[in-house]
């Protein structure tokens, strides 16, 4: 499944949501273009190491691994989701607000994500102790999890490639609850097996956006109704 639009228009414009699109596209193609030694430096540079974070080193890399990616397809990935729920979370938070909760949920992400690793057996912990980790993935984990419970019964349009090609909306709850089941079920398979993917991060990410909406009781922005005037005709 392929999320392609979301049938929920925001009331706002989502200035921020847009800003943060643009900023991890312009930092990206900053060290892309460098070509491979240059940006394989960055990713090293900026990404979450975390076991320099567990030894205080390093520190801005909370922040600065968020707007670094590992290829074009994982930075399109992430954008695209970020497009498509960020702009209703902005919506309902306001701008200030959400850029903080962007941040908060990435924070979450890195920490439950190194928490993972000290779970992990002996052999597999030192490994990844020393991968960096890179991605927008554990913040929009968070706009996710905010989106599912603002906007539980929302139409995501979808893009289903099965044996056959179709389009369906399907309700936001049962689309993000199946994400989030896969991510939780891979994370867990992830403590036993080198995955690659920082799926402890996702669900971390999730958590916070959740517990965030919960914590301050935010509720999202009426629909605007439309009122169709009536004419009598007069003769």
């Amino acid at each position: 499944m392929f999320p392609l639009y979301d049938e929920n228009r925001p009331l706002s414009k989502p200035i921020v949501n847009y800003a943060l699109i643009l900023s991890n596209i312009v930092i990206f193609f900053y060290f892309y273009f460098q070509g491979y030694t240059e940006f394989n430096k960055a990713v090293f540079k900026y990404g979450l190491i975390p076991i320099y974070v567990l030894n205080g080193k390093n520190l801005y890399t909370i922040i600065t691994s968020m707007f670094m990616h590992g290829g074009l397809m994982h930075l399109f990935g992430n954008m695209l989701y970020l497009y498509i729920f960020g702009d209703n979370v902005e919506d309902a938070l306001g701008h200030f607000r959400y850029l903080i909760f962007y941040f908060l949920g990435g924070i979450g992400a890195s920490l439950l994500h190194i928490l993972s690793i000290l779970l992990m057996p002996e052999y597999l912990m030192i490994t990844s102790l020393k991968i960096p980790s890179v991605g927008a993935s554990g913040a929009i984990s968070a706009v996710l999890g905010a989106y599912m419970l603002l906007y539980p019964y929302a139409r995501i349009r979808t893009l289903v490639l099965y044996w056959w090609i179709t389009v369906i909306s399907i309700p936001a709850y049962y689309y993000i609850g199946f994400w989030f089941i896969y991510q939780l079920f891979m994370g867990i398979m992830a403590l036993q097996l080198p995955m690659g993917v920082a799926f402890w991060a996702h669900v971390g990410g999730f958590v916070t956006g959740v517990i965030f909406v919960k914590a301050f009781q935010i509720r999202p922005k009426p629909r605007r109704r439309i009122i169709m005037p009536f004419y009598i005709p007069v003769e």
